[in-house]
């Protein structure tokens, strides 16, 4: 393999968790919206706010988004698709005008209801033959990663967190 001239350390994306991570996220949440997206023709974005909204009633665009981790413009561009398809209703909130609520219409009950069997055979498919405790472990682990991932930058520290900052702020173009 040809060496780049790069300096420090480098990341091989196939051994960087975070990488690895977002792949395994991606190959499940696409093998999952195999089962639904030809029958349904909605999108992964889509099953996010309609199962979002089935577990929460009603919610705004804002809190969908928080729930799910998906971008702003996403949650917006999947929720105008669901309002006009029928699947979801709004309603202003009438203590804030800026902002409505959503929640699921009889046609995204009935979408959703569909579809949840479909997930949760998919979840079983996923997990069979690994242990009870390994499941366990994974949820662990899954609660450890999200915690750390999810504190602000400045509450991560460490050397090689002090030392990363120290060669970027060296560097006036990056």
């Amino acid at each position: 393999m040809k060496e780049c001239l790069l300096k420090g350390e480098r990341i091989y994306l196939d051994a960087f968790l975070p990488y690895r991570l977002n792949v395994l996220a991606e190959i499940v949440s696409q093998g999952l919206a195999r089962l639904y997206s030809q029958r349904f023709g909605i999108t992964v974005a889509e099953w996010r706010v309609i199962a979002t909204l089935a577990d929460g009633c009603q919610m705004t665009a804002r809190d969908i988004g928080l729930r799910t981790h998906m971008h702003k413009t996403k949650v917006s561009r999947a929720v105008g698709d669901l309002l006009t398809r029928g699947l979801i209703e709004r309603r202003e909130n009438e203590a804030d005008r800026r902002e409505a609520f959503v929640r699921l219409s009889a046609a995204g009950r009935d979408v959703y209801e569909v579809i949840a069997p479909l997930g949760l055979a998919y979840q079983r498919r996923l997990v069979e033959g690994i242990s009870e405790a390994d499941l366990a472990a994974f949820t662990r682990i899954e609660s450890h990663l999200s915690g750390i991932a999810l504190r602000p930058p400045e509450e991560i520290s460490g050397a090689d967190f002090d030392a990363a900052g120290d060669m970027i702020e060296s560097h006036e173009e990056i």
